[in-house]
């Protein structure tokens, strides 16, 4: 049973950092629309767009869907020509986006922005570069806690929450992303200099063709991986993008008076970033957690009672109305199951397709992000049609009570079959 303590002389701690490091960067810049959302509005609104709920949540899912998509297309370059220069090549559009955005400023148009977020997709679909840049350096008994490490970047949500909404105030929303491309300038530098692809002495790169990965996709393991994926990371990704929008129209008179209360402000845009970095800190921070978990008992097993623990959070949720520290309270157990969810899965996913690790982490990494832009839009829908998020919550629930029947349906044969020889716990 591996633990951090075994990483000690094993791979390329400087790659694993790095990965890490970009992963954080990426994800960081991924949801920057997320905690600007409110900024955005009113500023859009004095030139006379007034956006509606749905074109709020189009905004704010759209980097998660071109992200999603782009993780096939990452995946593909990680086979074809390296994690790294993938990695490159990706970082360098991503600056170039946040700089569109920064020197646009004011100006900026609904249009412009949505073609921003979709440049900001290429952060998103960073997961299926990183994860296996630092997984091919290590062995199966090490996958859960190394990847959970390099996947543990989406912390960056986290700094985009906590800073974002202030900056925006000092000197404006388009300032943050005119600090968020100088720090991407940075880390693509840094990247450039420490990070390394695995040789092939210790991991030999078996470049594939369009066939194979409908190959893949004709595996039933494919889709059921895709399923608990768009779960864990759909729902940590789609909570953490969509939560200011929820605090601001749930709890915005509570949020208020803990202000003028607590911190003698009232700027409740800012006070709703704050809260939402608590509770996304929780799924960030605990991903390497759930890894390490499943390691030890098993990823089944340990999914077992991570969507358990969702399912119940988010259901009283939808059909309680919670007072505003209790909710957050929720909130951040439903982020930490999440997050350690997150790990679990991609503690299984090397073992069942270690061969295929490059492709695999961009199909279901695909699927993650499919099922945050799911969320989003759902939660949106509620809202409009509902006047509250009591629908999208079940929704979502009952999404989690499926995945949970599923792994009912799979532990078996996944055990008594490809589990006996996998290296690892099932």
């Amino acid at each position: 049973m591996a633990g951090f303590k075994d990483l000690k002389g094993q791979g390329h701690g400087q790659t694993l950092f790095m990965a890490f490091l970009y992963f954080d960067m990426s994800f960081m810049v991924w949801t920057m629309l997320g905690p600007l959302s409110t900024e955005i509005a009113e500023a859009l609104a004095l030139t006379g767009h007034i956006m509606t709920a749905g074109e709020k949540a189009t905004l704010l899912s759209l980097p998660i869907l071109s992200g999603a998509i782009l993780r096939i297309v990452l995946g593909f370059g990680v086979d074809k020509l390296g994690p790294k220069m993938t990695a490159l090549i990706s970082q360098a559009i991503v600056v170039t986006a946040l700089l569109t955005a920064y020197f646009m400023g004011d100006s900026i148009t609904y249009n412009a922005l949505l073609i921003v977020a979709l440049g900001l997709g290429f952060a998103g679909a960073s997961f299926a570069v990183a994860l296996p840049q630092a997984g091919q350096w290590y062995p199966p008994k090490l996958q859960g806690v190394v990847l959970g490490i390099a996947g543990a970047g989406n912390i960056g949500v986290v700094i985009d929450f906590l800073f974002a909404p202030k900056i925006a105030e000092l000197w404006g929303w388009s300032a943050v992303f005119g600090v968020g491309a100088a720090m991407a300038i940075v880390v693509f530098i840094a990247y450039a200099f420490l990070a390394k692809d695995a040789p092939e002495s210790v991991y030999k790169a078996r470049p594939k063709k369009l066939k194979d990965y409908g190959k893949l996709l004709k595996d039933k393991d494919t889709w059921w991986f895709s399923l608990f994926y768009a779960i864990s990371f759909g729902g940590f990704v789609g909570f953490a993008g969509y939560m200011k929008v929820y605090l601001m129209n749930t709890y915005s008179v509570d949020m208020e008076a803990f202000g003028l209360d607590v911190l003698d402000e009232g700027n409740v845009k800012v006070i709703a970033g704050y809260f939402g970095a608590l509770c996304i800190f929780a799924g960030a921070i605990l991903r390497p957690v759930g890894g390490n978990i499943a390691d030890k008992i098993g990823g089944v097993k340990a999914l077992y009672f991570f969507y358990g623990a969702v399912a119940i959070l988010v259901a009283i949720s939808a059909l309680v109305k919670l007072p505003f520290f209790v909710a957050i309270f929720v909130l951040f157990l439903i982020m930490a199951n999440l997050g350690m969810a997150n790990g679990s899965v991609f503690q299984l996913v090397p073992q069942r397709f270690g061969k295929d690790i490059g492709i695999m982490t961009g199909i279901v990494g695909c699927a993650g992000g499919l099922g945050g832009t799911a969320l989003i839009k759902t939660l949106g829908w509620s809202k409009g049609a509902f006047d509250g998020y009591a629908a999208g919550f079940l929704i979502f629930a009952a999404v989690v009570v499926v995945a949970l029947a599923g792994l009912s349906m799979v532990k078996t044969r996944w055990r008594t079959t490809w589990g006996v020889n996998s290296g690892g716990m099932i």
